[in-house]
């Protein structure tokens, strides 16, 4: 392997160059937002992992789809078994035709002629202000940045000094402990 065709990688483009075309692949095959989001994760982990393999003798984005239609194709088996379905519905939602922002869904729409929306989306937010106060420091400053004050991803990445896939399962990991936090303060979907 020539040092030469692994410099022709630069998965530190990856993100900005790919992501949008992975997630738009995957969406179409697998219709889960947070799985289609580990899955493209997954894939540029394993393209770092195996960067001294690229043999340069298809795109950089055609190798990195192989690897996603393989994580894909492995995602399906997993969920396919009895352990696998465990792992692979571990999302904001028991049910995987159900979408959208699981916390944004819990918030009353304001304006609502319910007496006690007003009370109620108050104590979500005390409560989600609670959960989020028990997430270890980096977790609940990735959160904080991405979800409450709206940072992209590159200016996370850069300001806390981390890459792209480590801000991903962050954000993961981090949503996964306030879905479970809250459900644990009678907030459940």
């Amino acid at each position: 392997m020539s040092k030469e065709k692994v410099n022709n990688l630069s998965p530190d483009l990856w993100v900005d160059k790919y992501a949008d075309y992975l997630f738009n692949f995957t969406i179409t095959r697998v219709r889960d937002v947070d799985v289609v989001k580990d899955l493209i994760q997954e894939t540029f982990f394993a393209g770092l992992k195996s960067m001294s393999r690229y043999e340069g003798k298809a795109s950089e984005r055609t190798w990195l789809i192989s690897i996603l239609k393989r994580k894909i194709v492995d995602h399906y088996r997993r969920s396919n078994s009895n352990k696998g379905r465990a792992e692979v519905r571990m999302n904001f939602y028991s049910e995987a035709s159900r979408q959208g922002d699981w916390i944004e869904e819990s918030v009353s729409q304001t304006g609502s002629n319910r007496p006690d929306a007003q009370l109620e989306a108050e104590e979500l937010g005390q409560v989600l202000s609670s959960c989020i106060k028990k997430l270890s420091k980096r977790h609940k400053t990735v959160f904080e940045m991405k979800t409450l004050q709206d940072f992209e991803t590159d200016e996370i990445c850069k300001v806390l000094k981390i890459n792209p896939p480590n801000f991903w399962v962050i954000l993961h990991r981090a949503r996964i402990q306030l879905r479970k936090c809250m459900e644990d303060h009678g907030f459940k979907r």
